[in-house]
């Protein structure tokens, strides 16, 4: 019987020794916060037309314009970002500047901006382009015509 007993004790004994060797499994550490910038702006759209409502947005869209004119350009944007500047460069021909405009915006998803140029003794005849930069980088482009 003693043989059996220490036999018994001698299995536990290598038994429990065998199970402190045993590595314990740690748990996955926790996910990290999230330290991503929020998402860039970015022009989605740029629509030209002769007149804009409250809603910034063009109420019928063209890109021919008589000389006396005011031409608008209604800017969608979509994104967010704390500021954002948004500017106009309204070109004619051979890409001299008729006029730059800035403004500075602070979306947080999609949003309308508009801009608008006027010449009360009349534009010129002739090919003109309006270039949308989104912190002083091109972003879209809208070609059109005076005649």
């Amino acid at each position: 019987m003693k043989k059996t007993y220490a036999i018994v004790l001698l299995t536990a004994a290598i038994a429990a020794g065998a199970g402190c060797n045993k590595k314990k499994e740690t748990p996955p550490p926790p996910p990290v916060p999230s330290t991503s910038a929020p998402a860039a702006v970015s022009v989605v759209g740029v629509t030209l037309g002769k007149a804009v409502g409250g809603d910034k947005k063009i109420t019928t869209a063209t890109d021919t314009f008589a000389p006396s004119d005011t031409i608008y350009a209604s800017v969608d944007t979509d994104g967010t970002a704390p500021a954002t500047s948004l500017s106009a460069r309204w070109t004619y021909q051979d890409g001299q500047t008729v006029k730059e405009e800035t403004q500075s915006i602070t979306p947080t998803g999609p949003a309308t901006a508009e801009f608008h140029i006027s010449k009360p003794e009349g534009w010129p005849a002739g090919d003109y382009s309006v270039e949308i930069l989104v912190n002083g980088v091109s972003a879209r482009k809208a070609s059109f015509k005076v005649g």
